[in-house]
């Protein structure tokens, strides 16, 4: 029994990945294990926090008295030694505090919760200007933003003079759910006596004894029973008290699943080359080989049942297995696939459930009820036990990047994991990560190739729309006369048809005509966005809202006017050219609700609906057999943007939304407008030439010195001022000159592409490098030391691969 814990402790302005030493009372030395969470004393005022142990010992090492582990607050540890592990690793390799690795692998609900109260030592002493404040208790709840200057200056005193102390309190936010249930306590023994007692007019005891008979020594959900015999809680509680009944509490969990029927299916015939890639994943699940597979397969070849076979022979071998999707509007249906193939034996993780559902779901894995999960992002932290198979679907998604701290690319986690498993990684895609490409081509990654869709058909015809021509005859600002005339076809055939505008809202922006004014964030440094559902100016970055003026703020004219587009306007503008069409809006402002997404891929599903709009969460993994027609409405969006990744993002994205139409029966064709019909990205699109589009990228990566050929770590600066961010990026720079080689490059230190989010400003430098030793110890000290700066609101954030260098 070890007197010590090493303890990692979550204090968010003194992070560190040095653990604290804290002696085990001698109740506690039998129970606590490594990866249980506790909950310590921190600081001078002593306050409570919750930390994890890390590790024990019987030495202290340390010439000062240690403090005392308050409490534990799990039976078990909460995390394995394989998350004890990767959260060391994840620390190192995306410059972060421990804290927050161990964090990111629990559900929201298992993270605690902090609370302040104030206690009366001597309530003689309270000053007679906060006796209505304490109203008689000796303890109240202590939240300083809602007191006056002067009780908290009273409050000071009476902490100094010892009259009052503060205590800290952690709450843990896990509970399970408890539901009422009825066990009938009702046999041939005891029916009659109970029934001579009661009257023979009472209809309703004596309707809900027989059924007690009827149904002896079985259990019902209280809420059903309630529901079917129409009972109230009195009359429950009255049965119980004669004996007919008992009343108990039980855990059950929140299934996010329960309300929907799925129908089982079975395992498909497969085409020559998807029995070609069952078998060789296969093979490595067998031989415990950690293999990095990329399957590369045009849209609709049949990459999901591959997945869904190798699992199976995952869990036919006794082992686990975890399958990540991009986005939640994703989740849904490949959700439902795997959900029918494996039913109970799947769990899944993604931000849509709820913390209590998500907790519920965490708890069947870890438990080892479930073998199979399904998830966006964070579910690469299920605690699955000998894994048998990862597979990363889409792998080519920014979404698998975590924008904050722990900074983490789900795809190196997977390819941790696969290795600490010994059992294979899968990444799917019909347009790979160049990188990704790069190493299959190199032999680092096995590749396997689905060319050829499952129905035999081809892939959808394209149509390029040069919108510079079209625009002077085009029906509406955003529709061609070709786009237009096609969708009508479809509507008569009683077909339907994907629309893709990535860009939410009802106008980019507001503009007065006379001065040229445009209304701009007052936090940010971007234009609001006009939301006409709303009758709102939003701003898309710090959700700032303000009314749409009628008047220029600036020169008082009435000449402002809306320019631009978003899904809003697009909706509107199709109801006037189509009035008969029923239409359905996907984006983020229509997919705030829980379950939002489902509710209207079902509605799309069932024909509720002739034309899904959308944005590009539209443009991956939905299968309708019948959309014939998809129209991207505006192919440049992503092409404007200042970023290296900008060509490859548009040719992923269009041919990915391509992929949509034609994936039954009945042939697809492709609308595709653009203002730059020209650029290799949107050509190479059309032809859905993945190859050639890799050779051409490379190539230009190279000559460039982009990745892959460089890696890249990208360090943002923000402060109240401009001059504060600018003077400490110039210092780090001209720290970095001192630890890199002249082979390394340093773009900037530059303002952001939006100097200005939440009343921040921004600078960013970005390192381009082979092989620099010296690099990662320099990185690793900065992050220290940045903690000292946040307390004056300097904060610096080091992302290595960073996604966007915006």
């Amino acid at each position: 029994m070890a007197r010590y814990a090493q303890v990692i402790v979550d204090v968010p302005a003194m992070q560190t990945n040095r653990p604290y030493t804290y002696e085990l009372p001698q109740a506690l030395q039998a129970q606590a294990q490594v990866g249980m969470r506790v909950i310590v004393p921190f600081g001078k005022g002593e306050r409570q926090i919750q930390g994890f142990i890390v590790g024990l010992t019987d030495e202290y090492g340390l010439t000062i008295e240690p403090k005392q582990v308050t409490s534990l607050m799990d039976l078990a540890p909460v995390l394995n030694n394989e998350a004890l592990q990767l959260a060391d690793w994840l620390a190192q390799k995306t410059f972060s505090f421990k804290i927050r690795c161990l964090q990111v692998m629990l559900p929201n609900a298992m993270r605690a919760s902090y609370s302040k109260s104030l206690r009366l030592l001597s309530a003689d002493e309270l000053p007679q200007e906060l006796n209505s404040l304490f109203a008689g208790k000796s303890e109240i709840e202590f939240d300083e933003s809602k007191l006056s200057a002067q009780q908290l200056n009273k409050l000071a005193q009476m902490r100094q003079a010892g009259h009052l102390e503060v205590v800290y309190h952690v709450k843990d936010r896990a509970k399970a759910k408890l539901v009422g249930v009825v066990t009938s306590l009702v046999d041939e023994k005891n029916y009659a006596q109970f029934k001579a007692k009661v009257r023979k007019n009472a209809h309703k005891q004596l309707e809900l004894l027989e059924f007690l008979y009827q149904n002896s020594h079985q259990k019902f959900l209280q809420t059903k029973l309630q529901a079917s015999l129409q009972l109230s809680l009195s009359q429950l509680k009255k049965a119980a008290q004669q004996g007919w009944l008992k009343l108990a509490k039980q855990e059950r969990y929140r299934d996010p699943y329960g309300d929907k029927t799925l129908q089982a299916t079975t395992p498909k015939q497969l085409t020559a080359e998807q029995q070609r890639a069952v078998e060789q994943i296969d093979q490595a699940i067998t031989a415990k080989n950690a293999t990095t597979f990329l399957l590369e397969g045009v849209t609709g070849s049949g990459k999901t049942e591959v997945y869904l076979q190798a699992i199976a022979h995952a869990l036919s071998q006794g082992r686990s297995a975890l399958m990540l999707v991009p986005e939640i509007s994703l989740t849904p249906q490949m959700v439902q696939r795997v959900k029918e193939r494996f039913g109970k034996e799947v769990a899944m993780l993604h931000s849509a459930l709820s913390d209590g559902e998500r907790y519920d779901e965490w708890r069947r894995i870890e438990r080892k009820e479930a073998k199979v999960v399904v998830g966006a992002r964070s579910a690469i932290f299920a605690p699955l036990d000998d894994l048998g198979l990862i597979i990363i679907d889409e792998e080519h998604e920014a979404s698998y990047k975590q924008e904050d701290m722990p900074r983490y690319q789900a795809r190196d986690v997977a390819l941790w994991r696969g290795k600490y498993h010994n059992c294979p990684v899968v990444l799917g895609s019909a347009t790979p990560d160049l990188a990704t490409r790069a190493r299959a081509k190199k032999g680092v990654y096995q590749q396997l190739n689905l060319t050829k869709r499952i129905n035999g058909s081809s892939l959808p015809q394209v149509t390029l729309v040069d919108m510079r021509e079209a625009v002077k005859t085009a029906p509406a600002p955003d529709f061609s006369q070709i786009l237009l005339d096609q969708i009508t076809k479809r509507l008569a055939r009683k077909e339907q048809v994907v629309l893709m505008l990535n860009r939410r809202g009802y106008s980019s922006f507001v503009l007065c005509r006379d001065c040229g004014f445009v209304l701009k964030c007052p936090n940010c440094d971007v234009s609001l966005t006009l939301h006409m559902d709303t009758h709102s100016m939003k701003c898309h970055y710090c959700g700032h809202e303000e009314a749409i003026p009628k008047h220029c703020p600036s020169c008082d004219s009435q000449k402002i006017r809306y320019y631009g587009t978003g899904t809003q306007k697009v909706q509107e503008e199709l109801k006037k050219l189509l009035p008969e069409a029923k239409i359905l809006r996907m984006d983020v402002d229509t997919t705030r609700k829980k379950g939002a997404h489902e509710r209207l891929l079902a509605k799309f599903g069932a024909h509720e609906a002739d034309i899904l709009l959308g944005t590009q969460m539209i443009a991956k993994g939905l299968d309708f057999p019948d959309v014939t027609l998809v129209g991207v409405l505006n192919a440049d969006t992503a092409l404007s943007l200042p970023d290296y990744r900008s060509s490859e993002r548009t040719f992923q994205l269009l041919t990915q939304v391509s992929g949509r139409a034609g994936r039954a029966d009945k042939t697809g064709q492709v609308v595709i407008q653009t203002y730059n019909p020209e650029h290799y990205a949107i050509q190479l699109a059309c032809r859905q030439d993945y190859e050639q589009f890799f050779f051409y990228e490379m190539n230009l990566r190279h000559l460039n010195n982009y990745p892959p050929y460089y890696y890249t770590i990208k360090i943002t600066v923000s402060a109240k001022s401009e001059a504060e961010a600018a003077k400490e990026s110039f210092a780090i720079k001209k720290g970095l000159a001192q630890c890199l080689s002249p082979q390394a490059l340093v773009l900037g230190p530059t303002p952001s592409s939006i100097l200005k989010i939440k009343n921040r400003f921004y600078y960013q430098l970005v390192i381009k490098y082979k092989q620099e030793p010296a690099l990662e110890k320099y990185l690793q000290e900065l992050l220290l030391q940045s903690q000292s700066g946040e307390k004056n609101g300097l904060m610096v954030v080091i992302d290595r691969e960073p996604v966007n260098f915006l």
